[in-house]
């Protein structure tokens, strides 16, 4: 995330009306959701962490109808993995760079300089304050629009979804390490309560440990699984 001027609410309200196709009426609200922590005097009535909460719920809930009206006959477990591809950091952080949005954040030199799984972490933040603004200021339709416009070519690219990883990765443990368990192991948490960052690894026989991380256990464990199947050649990288 580069260090950039600051813009006034008004500017960048405007630099965000043609990527958004919402003009925003509370211009501050905007601002402050788009102002990170350290890039602040005082903690006292920091909007940022709140934004990110009501963003994840709305993005959530809008890629779930979505996949239901785009795979009518996907079971339960098609649809998990689906959103989760969707919905994870990795994906966020394409989308809010694709926008150009870590160029309208304000951040501290600190937070701006970050490289790796944290700055991907907080271009993901970013992009759910962001849509919890235009939830707030549009309504739900204006926010559904928006994740429409970026999230539902991305659906239609994904292709037939895995199996579950967890799955997958047990019943693989059964035929090649003479029924074996996978074990998983949660090696660090990081990040406040209400956004919190897993790391998992997972240990199959005599195979090296994989490690996996997000934003809970469960789908630390899942990219754990996943990473040792690809790293063992039982799923191919495409």
């Amino acid at each position: 995330m580069a260090a950039t001027k600051r813009l006034t609410a008004d500017a960048l309200a405007e630099a965000l009306v043609e990527r958004t196709g919402h003009a925003f009426a509370d211009r501050q609200r905007l601002q402050r959701a788009l102002t990170h922590a350290s890039a602040r005097s005082t903690r006292a009535g920091v909007d940022y962490e709140r934004f990110e909460f009501l963003g994840d719920r709305v993005l959530g809930l809008v890629v779930a109808d979505m996949l239901l009206a785009a795979f009518p006959d996907a079971a339960e477990g098609e649809l998990s993995l689906r959103l989760n591809a969707l919905v994870n950091a990795e994906a966020l952080s394409e989308i809010a760079e694709e926008i150009g949005l870590p160029e309208l954040v304000r951040a501290g030199s600190d937070v701006r300089n970050l490289e790796g799984r944290k700055r991907t972490n907080l271009r993901a933040d970013a992009l759910e304050s962001l849509i919890a603004v235009l939830y707030l200021d549009g309504g739900f339709e204006t926010a559904r629009a928006f994740i429409h416009r970026y999230w539902q070519p991305r659906s239609q690219a994904i292709g037939a979804a895995r199996r579950d990883a967890k799955t997958e990765l047990q019943e693989w443990a059964h035929q090649a390490a003479s029924g074996a368990v996978p074990a998983y192991r949660v090696d660090a948490r990081e990040g406040p309560d209400h956004d919190p960052l897993f790391t998992v690894s997972v240990k199959v026989g005599h195979f090296a440990p994989a490690i996996g991380s997000g934003r809970s256990k469960r789908e630390a464990e899942q990219a754990a699984a996943a990473a040792l199947l690809l790293r063992e050649g039982v799923w191919s990288a495409a």
